[in-house]
């Protein structure tokens, strides 16, 4: 029984953050935007019962489809018995000319329309841009408020207000998922091209404690993301930019861990680790990226990530420079700053690469630290102060191990 326990709260975690947001997308379908909550609170009671049932019966021979089943049948016993769908559903769908008992149908086709709809919705323009991105990563994306205040770099509490107005919001616009016009469409893809963006970076450089990478994450940003070149009014350059950069990205998660879980630098990766098929598959999006005019930032990095890519090309740090000082201009950020500084030390020399990050005046970041302790490598003590700095700014116990370990190389330990 212990075995089999073990199995089933091995398995519940990972459902969850497969299909709770799928759950919930379907349901707020049928229901609207108004009763997101309610949705949510079905999706929950959904995995509740699983807790308790699996315990005891074990694990089903299907289990999502088991959750999905629970979930439609507490749909509509919650219509039943709460009278929602013949007090308020009821005259909305006959207004429509919708009159047939909503089915609550779990289709692979289903849940993927019903995401696309889901996401676009919780992206409302009555919403400030970063409300819109914190809600569909709270909704769609099923982060916490920690993991997403770490995505903005701004304190729990703040996420947590911007999260309740913006919920406040969506119940007042009562807005439809299933009805998405082109208009809509088109005003609201930047803020999900955004969204999906920082979905896929948390897994990249995971904010989390005790995880530097999150390949589910990662994932679950490419897989949203090839949602919308189902529709061809989002299958846009953009779009395709932003799916290339992930499958270049991705292409290296398993050469950026070695067998004990620890951070590999990218020049001491293992080439021959890298996916060679998720690389293919983003030199195909990437062409399809480029037969426009369209020059997004998601452009700029694809094409970064490309280089990054390519091995033993002598101007490859070159052309990574070059398209920085191009994404630098159109998409600021620290990261960005402090990642052309590393490539800009590529192309010119460590002497002046500090001179540039010097610049930057990024004292309380530690990655500013980790690469001034890299660039510093002729002057020990100098990049020895570094690393400590940047070891004591850090929450991520991965890369406090990975930061350790260049001290102790230093100090020759």
């Amino acid at each position: 029984m212990s075995g089999q326990q073990d199995t089933y709260q091995q398995l519940l975690p990972q459902l969850f953050r497969l299909e709770y947001t799928k759950m919930t997308a379907v349901l707020c379908r049928h229901f609207g935007l108004k009763h997101l909550a309610v949705a949510e609170d079905i999706a929950s009671e959904a995995f509740l019962q699983a807790t308790h049932t699996w315990a005891h019966k074990g694990i089903p021979e299907n289990p999502t489809a088991w959750l999905y089943t629970v979930a439609k049948n507490k749909a509509r016993d919650y219509l039943k018995h709460e009278q929602i769908f013949e007090q308020k559903v009821s005259p909305q769908l006959q207004a429509n000319n919708q009159v047939s008992y909503p089915d609550f149908d779990f289709t692979e086709k289903q849940i993927a329309d019903s995401q696309l709809a889901m996401i676009f919705a919780v992206c409302d323009p009555v919403n400030p841009p970063a409300a819109q991105i914190a809600l569909a990563l709270q909704i769609l994306c099923g982060f916490s408020i920690t993991t997403i205040s770490h995505a903005f770099l701004s304190p729990a509490e703040t996420i947590k207000k911007r999260l309740q107005r913006a919920r406040s919001q969506l119940r007042e616009q009562n807005f439809q998922v299933s009805n998405l016009t082109p208009e809509v469409l088109a005003t609201r893809l930047p803020a999900v091209h955004t969204t999906l963006y920082l979905l896929f970076n948390e897994g990249y450089f995971s904010s989390g404690a005790n995880q530097v990478i999150r390949q589910d994450l990662c994932g679950e940003a490419l897989r949203l993301a090839l949602i919308l070149t189902t529709n061809e009014r989002t299958d846009t350059p953009a779009t395709k930019a932003l799916i290339a950069l992930f499958c270049y990205q991705s292409s290296r998660l398993e050469a950026r861990l070695n067998d004990s879980g620890e951070q590999i630098l990218f020049e001491q990766q293992d080439t021959s680790r890298w996916n060679q098929e998720l690389i293919v598959k983003g030199h195909q999006y990437f062409i399809d990226a480029c037969t426009g005019n369209e020059l997004s930032r998601y452009h700029l990095e694809a094409g970064i990530a490309y280089w990054h890519t390519t091995v033993d090309n002598p101007d490859k740090w070159k052309h990574i420079l070059s398209l920085y000082n191009e994404l630098i201009i159109i998409s600021y950020s620290p990261v960005t700053a402090l990642n052309r500084t590393f490539a800009f030390a590529k192309v010119y020399g460590n002497k002046a690469g500090i001179e540039e990050a010097l610049k930057l005046r990024l004292d309380n970041n530690s990655y500013y630290h980790s690469l001034l302790g890299y660039l510093y490598s002729d002057a020990i003590e100098t990049a020895i102060y570094h690393y400590q700095k940047a070891l004591a700014l850090t929450n991520s116990e991965p890369e406090k191990h990975t930061i350790q370990k260049e001290i102790n190389r230093l100090q020759g330990l």
